[in-house]
C-alpha cells in the first residue's frame, strides 16, 4: 500500500496536504510549516518516501489512545525521518497539535488569521487506521510518499 500526501499549501505555521490511497482521496493532512533549518517541534519533515509501521513500544499516548479508541492498537510511525524521531500520523485540528507529526482529517480549510487546520480528525483517522492496519496485520509493507511545497 502507498500512501500519497501533496502538499499544496502553506501558512505561516502551516501545511495543508491532501492524502490519496489508490489515486482517491482519503483525507486533508495537516503538518507544521517549513523550515530550512529545523527547529524541534515547529518544522515539519522533508519530502520523500518513507515506510509506516506500528511503534510497538507503550507509551502514555498509547494508552491515551487505547483508552479512546477501541480499535486502536498502536501509533503509525514513519521510519527514518532524518533528523526526526517518532513521527506519526495522528489525531489533532492544528499546527499547536504536532510537533512535526502529519495530523489528518476530512475537512481541511484556511482560518480568518491565515492559518491552516484540518476537522472531524477523529473520524478520518480511524478510517485511514483502519485501511493501514488492515495492511501491516497481514505483512503488507505501506508507505508514504510526500511531496509538494
Amino acid at each position: 500500500m502507498i500512501l500519497k500526501l501533496t502538499r499544496f499549501a502553506n501558512g505561516k505555521d502551516s501545511t495543508l496536504g491532501i492524502m490519496r490511497i489508490d489515486d482517491r482521496f482519503e483525507c486533508f493532512t495537516l503538518e507544521d510549516e517549513y523550515r530550512e533549518q529545523k527547529v524541534k517541534g515547529e518544522t515539519r519533515i522533508p519530502n520523500g518516501k518513507y515506510e509506516v509501521v506500528f511503534r510497538e513500544t507503550p507509551s502514555p499516548l498509547t494508552t491515551k489512545y487505547r483508552n479512546k479508541f477501541d480499535w486502536f492498537n498502536w501509533h503509525l510511525m514513519l521510519k527514518d525521518v532524518k533528523n526526526f524521531d517518532y513521527v506519526y500520523i495522528h489525531v489533532g485540528n492544528t499546527d499547536d497539535h504536532t510537533d512535526g507529526c502529519i495530523l489528518v482529517g476530512y475537512q481541511g480549510w484556511k482560518t480568518p488569521s491565515d492559518e491552516y487546520e484540518v476537522h472531524r480528525s477523529t473520524d478520518a483517522y480511524r478510517d485511514l487506521y483502519a485501511k493501514v492496519k488492515s495492511q501491516l496485520l497481514i505483512g503488507e509493507k505501506v508507505e508514504i510518499e510526500i511531496s509538494g511545497f
